[in-house]
């Protein structure tokens, strides 16, 4: 008889993580079905979904007070679940405030708990790295720091590669949807905007977004605005604000393009988040912002311990294709903006002006993206992770050794070359 797997997943990214680990994981073994808390995308995969999470999704304390008591509900909820003794193992995604209740109520009925998309606690809040060994049988590391990071403090681990970088191989663009935005630019430069996936996210990073594309219409002729959004009460909150604040701008809105989007694009401005292993696989250089309130920047540079907030910028200068950057300068350049927006403003205007009229600085941003992606880019996630949890659950005798240790070949996902349009 097949295993059951509940899922925990509460990011609308890893959401669609899920759900391709969710499709490998059936075509590795029929038998395997899957439940859990998650999203559409995982429902398309065919997971049944409990409870659709990814409505829920929060960021910072002062998001998260006000509705613990709804997310002790949820966890009581899959207590529940997990008592009816239908459920084989517990797989997290990423989310881990409330993960770690899932995980913690899991392992106290004795049902092993895998961690795919494990929170980041080599960069910040390293102490919770004590739930994870407590609760956590095994980590699904997606970073190369992960792995290593886990092992030091004890925790099993199996480095599978990112799944974003599957989405990338695997997705195809709608040409359509590439043609109009090529179309809608003309001969001027298309510029992508992706103010978030959350729907606080863009409440806060929206306005400063349409300041500066303000100033960037005043330095650069035609430039166009290709607006990538998630949900459309998103969209429909950005069509709304640019009506009564800036109306005559060049934008153009778009929902569940944001591929092609960023594909097409010369060139982004965007909010920082994971989105920018795929900005970085498609090779489309950008200025990166995320703007938080007082308390929590001021609790961010107590606790975090890395010196950036977007992930490529994390990955080691040496491993540019040609190995001899050594200007140490961030691939993404990024502000957190706190307080007055205009600084942040001014530098996603600078920076992106700079990224469409001055060739050698543009030229030198897609060389780092080039070797970026050549290194680190590479497909087969999804499968990596499906085979190792059916090992792990002893499903099968015959799966190999996990991919963390062999080559995973130099193959990039994506055959673009330099972005050179603008």
């Amino acid at each position: 008889m097949g295993k059951t797997i509940f899922f925990s997943v509460g990011e609308p990214s890893g959401d669609q993580h899920a759900a391709r680990l969710i499709h490998a994981l059936r075509q590795a073994d029929p038998s395997i079905t899957t439940r859990g808390f998650g999203g559409q995308k995982m429902r398309d995969a065919g997971c049944a979904v409990d409870l659709d999470l990814t409505e829920h999704a929060v960021v910072g304390i002062l998001e998260v007070l006000p509705k613990l008591r709804q997310f002790f509900g949820f966890a009581d909820q899959a207590e529940a679940i997990f008592k009816a003794g239908e459920v084989d193992a517990v797989v997290l995604v990423d989310f881990p405030g409330f993960n770690w209740h899932i995980a913690k109520r899991a392992k106290r009925l004795g049902i092993p708990v895998f961690y795919y998309c494990p929170p980041q606690l080599w960069a910040w809040g390293g102490w919770r790295v004590k739930k994870m060994r407590a609760s956590v049988d095994h980590v699904l590391a997606v970073l190369p720091i992960e792995l290593s990071y886990y092992q030091s403090h004890g925790v099993p681990t199996t480095f599978v590669g990112h799944p974003f970088f599957d989405a990338v191989a695997d997705q195809s663009l709608n040409q359509a949807v590439c043609q109009q935005l090529r179309a809608s630019a003309g001969s001027g430069p298309l510029v992508a905007v992706l103010p978030g996936s959350r729907t606080h996210e863009v409440h806060s990073n929206w306005p400063l977004m349409v300041e500066a594309m303000r100033s960037i219409c005043h330095q650069v002729h035609g430039v166009r605005f290709a607006v990538a959004g998630y949900r459309s009460k998103q969209v429909a909150f950005c069509k709304e604000f640019l009506l009564t604040h800036a109306d005559s701008l060049p934008v153009d809105f778009y929902e569940g393009c944001t591929s092609e989007i960023i594909e097409v694009s010369d060139a982004a401005m965007m909010v920082s988040g994971s989105v920018s292993l795929e900005m970085m696989a498609r090779r489309t250089p950008a200025a990166v912002v995320y703007r938080v309130g007082r308390f929590l920047y001021a609790f961010g540079k107590c606790v975090v311990k890395v010196p950036s907030m977007t992930l490529p910028n994390l990955m080691p200068p040496e491993s540019y294709a040609d190995g001899k950057d050594s200007s140490n300068e961030p691939v993404y350049p990024e502000i957190v903006s706190v307080g007055n927006p205009a600084p942040a403003s001014e530098f996603l205007a600078e920076t992106v002006t700079k990224l469409l009229l001055d060739r050698t600085y543009r030229d030198h941003k897609c060389e780092q993206l080039d070797g970026l992606a050549e290194r680190f880019a590479k497909p087969g996630a999804s499968s990596a992770a499906a085979s190792e949890l059916i090992r792990l659950l002893g499903l099968r005798s015959d799966v190999p050794p996990p991919l963390s240790q062999r080559h995973r070949g130099s193959t990039s996902v994506t055959d673009s070359p330099s972005r050179s349009r603008a």
